[in-house]
Formats: structure tokens, sequence, C-alpha cells
């Protein structure tokens, strides 16, 4: 399977009005962005988990992160709520399971092969945007800077293209080229297109990720 595989091009999915697929577990389901490969793929995707559903351990040949977007995500070294950013890097494993059910942002052998940190990131009891660009940097590696951030009402926003660029967005709404980002969407571009575009009327918060240092400009 190929779902958005030309790394050379723009992709943009609008995740929330995308029809859920069931996975080989019962009650686990997902969401495809992009993805290369049948069951063992180089995938990002959205998971939702049931209450009370399982799938079966296994290991992650060239990683995996994850970022929890709603409920509470559980394996065995522990609970991660909304908001938490995992990084489990090439050959660990686990078992994941959910006992309330839980929603997670996914991205699975993506990693360098040199890429040997293990990060967990609870979030924080509270926050705020506060600020017209307040990065909330969660892992700068060799080739990727991974962040959340806030932008405010009407922000202007020009990402320089150097490297690429992938974004999810969490809360808010982002205009830019003529589509009307949403919670859940979610945006590649490829190295040297720049993402140029406004926060909306309520602001907005993404989670993104660059291959370069981080270079932007808001108005």
């Amino acid at each position: 399977m190929e779902l958005n595989a030309d790394l050379s091009r723009p992709a943009i999915v609008h995740a929330a009005s995308v029809p859920w697929v069931q996975s080989p577990s019962a009650g686990v389901e997902r969401r495809m962005l992009y993805r290369v490969g049948e069951e063992q793929a180089v995938a990002t995707s959205i998971v939702r988990y049931a209450a009370h559903s399982s799938f079966p351990s296994h290991s992650h040949p060239k990683g995996e992160e994850f970022l929890v977007l709603d409920g509470v995500f559980e394996d065995e070294r522990g609970r991660y709520p909304a908001g938490s950013y995992v990084r489990n890097p090439p050959g660990s494993a686990h078992a994941p399971r959910s006992t309330e059910g839980c929603t997670i942002f996914v991205r699975l052998r993506q990693f360098r092969d040199d890429d040997r940190h293990d990060v967990v990131i609870l979030p924080s009891p509270s926050r705020s945007r506060g600020a017209v660009f307040m990065p909330r940097p969660l892992f700068a590696g060799v080739d990727e800077n991974v962040a959340i951030m806030d932008f405010e009402p009407h922000t202007a926003i020009d990402f320089a293209g150097h490297g690429g660029l992938e974004l999810l967005m969490l809360e808010g709404h982002l205009s830019s080229g003529g589509e009307c980002l949403d919670p859940w969407s979610w945006l590649r571009l490829p190295t040297g297109m720049p993402l140029v575009g406004a926060a909306g009327g309520a602001g907005c918060t993404v989670w993104v990720k660059t291959a370069a240092p981080w270079r932007t400009n808001v108005r």
C-alpha cells in the first residue's frame, strides 16, 4: 500500500473527516495519513483505542514516536495522558493498551538507525498561549526538531522551507494556500517549500517537525 508516498510533493489530509479503518486488533482503528507497506509499514496515522482494547507486543525496528491526543495510552512502562509525547528508539518493543480509551498521533519506522533517544514527556498541569510565538520543544536531533507551537489569533506565519516540514493541527484553525486546517489536519511539505499562512480568530496550537533548526517569521 502507498499513501502520500512521494516525499517530494506536498501532502495534506483532513483526518477528522477520514473514515476509521479497523486494525488487526479488535477495538483499535486507524486513520491513515502516510503509508508505505502493508501491516509492517513506514506509516503516519491517527490511531484510536476503544476502552479496554490492546495491541499485541511488537518491536520497533526503525523506531516509533507518538503524541497522545485524548484519553490515556498505556504500556508496560506506565500511563500517558493526553499531551504526552514519547519516542521509542529502534530496537525497542512494547504491548500498547488503553483501559479508558485514547487517541494517538503516531509515526512508525521513520527514525535514523543511530537514533537511540528514549524520550517521555508528560503534559504540564496547565498552559496558555500568552505569546505570539512560543515553541515548546519536544526533541532536537541531528536532522529533526519537534515542538508544539502556539500562535495568537490572526498571527501571520511564515516557516522557512529548509529541510521540509510536517505539521498536525491540535487546536484552533490555520489557513494556508487556500486550505483551512482544522484540528487533526495533517500537512507535509517537501524541502524548499515554505509554509505561509495565518492563525484563525481563536489562534491555534500545532505539533510541528522540521529537518533543519527553527527558522520562522511571525507578524
